[in-house]
């Protein structure tokens, strides 16, 4: 089990269009650094991590101003038009590296408050067929429809076995390359690697993560990764 080797795997070609910026959100600017660096700085200083995939745009011009643009441990992939195709090509750049029963650790670049802490309770209590970081919903719960340009509350949905799905999530590298190309080939286009794996009939393990793991989305949400940062 020693010879299993964990390979981080980070989607970041999206172009971030909820932060209404002049470029890709993880190259705005968090605490005097590029976002990704963030997040770069705290996978890559992991102990179990000897390399890590980067999946950016093919034409990303913002890359080179990356203090970690000459990291050689990093392995460059170009991204796809959607997540899951990312993420795929991602695998695709692991082939002939990473033997089928490794561990894929897949991160959003947009959550650079990860801790280790967490990534080592994640791998503590890892087993088959994976597991992801998430945390219970603590809010009330509603369902929503459309009327036109608004939408109003159909129905309150219990809160009781819901949870806010947060990454890394960790799968079999070769479980997880065959689970998103199942998903392609039924048309299906998962916004998480988790629902792939729903979707080819497994049930990964919850395991609950801080609360402070959050996702940069939107303007306001760069204050508050500023705020968790500084807690250090």
């Amino acid at each position: 089990m020693s010879s299993v080797k964990f390979w981080p795997l980070l989607p970041a070609a999206g172009v971030g269009s909820r932060m209404q910026a002049d470029r890709p959100k993880q190259y705005l600017s968090l605490n005097g650094h590029y976002l990704i660096d963030h997040t770069l700085a705290v996978m890559l200083a992991y102990p179990r991590f000897e390399q890590l995939v980067l999946v950016l745009s093919a034409d990303d011009p913002y890359w080179a101003g990356s203090r970690f643009a000459a990291e050689p441990r990093i392995i460059r992939a170009d991204g796809g038009a959607e997540r899951c195709y990312s993420v795929l090509n991602g695998l695709a750049a692991l082939e002939g590296l990473a033997a089928e029963d490794d561990w894929v650790v897949v991160h959003d670049v947009a959550r650079p408050c990860l801790r280790h802490s967490d990534l080592d309770r994640l791998f503590s209590q890892l087993t088959d067929p994976g597991a992801i970081l998430a945390s219970p919903t603590r809010d009330t719960m509603k369902r929503g429809i459309s009327q036109g340009a608004v939408s109003v509350i159909d129905h309150t949905v219990e809160r009781a076995q819901l949870w806010h799905a947060l990454t890394p999530q960790v799968f079999r590298y070769g479980q997880l390359r065959q689970a998103l190309t199942l998903c392609l080939r039924d048309g299906f286009e998962v916004t998480d690697e988790a629902s792939a794996m729903e979707h080819s009939g497994r049930q990964p393990l919850l395991v609950e993560g801080r609360s402070d793991n959050i996702k940069v989305t939107r303007p306001e949400d760069l204050a508050l990764a500023e705020f968790f940062l500084a807690q250090d």
